[in-house]
Order: C-alpha cells, then structure tokens, then sequence
C-alpha cells in the first residue's frame, strides 16, 4: 500500500515537473487556451424524507388495521375448512380476498400521493401483489389449518410488503 501511494506521488510530481521549463519564465503557447471545466455544477437531489414518513405512517396504520380483518377472515375461514363446512369458509375466503383487495387500493392510494416516484412504484407494485393475492385461490387452497397459515403467510407477506420494505422502515 505504502508503495502504490508512494508510486502515484512520485508520478504527480513528475509530470507536474515536466510541465515547468527548466528556465522558469515558460510561457503558454499562442492559441493555447485554459480548460473549461467539464461538468456543470449539479445541484443536490430532492428530498423526500418527510413526505416519504407520512405516507409510510399512513402504510402502517394500513397494514395494522386492514391486515387485522384480512387475518380474521382467513381464520374464519380455517375454522369452518376444520369443521368442514364448505359453504361457510368459501364466503369467509372471499371476505379474506376482499380485505387483501381493499389493503391493495388503499396503498395504491396512499403511495400516488407520495412525492417520490421511486416509493409511487414501489406503492403501485406492493399494490398489485396484493390485489392479485386477493383472487388467488391457490393460495387460500395451501391454507388449511394454523400452521399453514404461519408457513404461507409469512412467505406471502415478504413478497406482498418488500417493494415498500425499502422505503418504509
């Protein structure tokens, strides 16, 4: 390390060396001209820290109250899978989709009001992950009992919640 650093002073010094005459009263060639600088001046980025908490307060308060009734439903639903009454845990899945539908337009919501357009893609594509769950049989079908729920679910909400994860800690 000590010799790279050595080396690149040596080399500055040498060519800032060489550009000197040896007479000392060098003087610029005719037609020479001094470098304009390359780059322009840019200026700093925008700043959505305070908007970007606001819209994630409001995401949290969705994810607690709205997430809350999603898991009533889909506990209905387990219940009634349990004591086979089909009838009753089909409505009590479609209620369960419908709250997954509602979370869906409410962050889709919430997120196009944000400032940022990097946290409005992330809100649009959190958005469309839940609707998509909301009519995905599929996925209600690997829930049968509490330990499924456990299982999927926490797979579910990882893929449902990381587009907005980064924006919303």
């Amino acid at each position: 390390m000590r010799r790279a650093l050595l080396a690149a002073t040596l080399g500055g010094l040498l060519l800032s060396g060489a550009a000197c005459s040896s007479d000392g009263d060098a003087k610029p060639e005719a037609g020479a001209t001094a470098a304009a600088p390359t780059t322009a001046p840019t200026s700093p980025p925008p700043d959505y820290t305070a908007n970007t908490k606001k819209v994630c307060a409001k995401l949290d308060k969705i994810f607690d109250a709205e997430l809350e009734d999603f898991g009533t439903e889909i506990g209905k639903m387990i219940a009634y899978k349990e004591a086979k009454q089909a009838d009753n845990a089909e409505a009590a899945e479609k209620a369960a989709g419908k709250q997954l539908k509602d979370v869906g337009a409410k962050i889709k919501k919430e997120t196009a009001a944000a400032q940022d357009p990097e946290l409005q893609q992330a809100g649009a594509t959190s958005a469309a992950k839940f609707t998509k769950s909301a009519t995905d049989s599929k996925l209600f079908d690997k829930i049968k009992t509490t330990k499924d729920l456990d299982k999927v679910l926490e797979t579910q909400m990882t893929n449902w919640l990381t587009p907005v994860a980064g924006y919303c800690a």
